[in-house]
């Protein structure tokens, strides 16, 4: 059963370890770009590069990293749900 069918047959949706994982992967690049005073200077310099631009660039390709682990936890963690390979 979907986690769709359990909200609207009125049953909880599971929250697994796996699920929080997920959930901090897909959170924690908002955290970092909305927390500005954390990056809102021109120190360390990268290459010639301000720190506010070469900081944002880096979280892009964090970004893209932590959204394909949690892609994947989340096939894996559906194929184990429907009782598939868990690979």
């Amino acid at each position: 059963m979907s986690e769709a069918s359990d909200v609207t047959q009125g049953k909880q949706p599971t929250i697994t370890p796996v699920r929080v994982v997920i959930a901090l992967c897909l959170f924690a690049p908002f955290v970092a770009m909305l927390w500005v005073s954390s990056y809102a200077k021109a120190e360390p310099l990268f290459a010639g590069i301000p720190f506010f631009y070469w900081y944002q660039m880096l979280w892009v390709l964090i970004s893209t990293a932590l959204t394909m682990i949690a892609y994947k936890l989340w096939q894996r963690d559906q194929r184990a749900r429907k009782g598939g390979d868990a690979r």
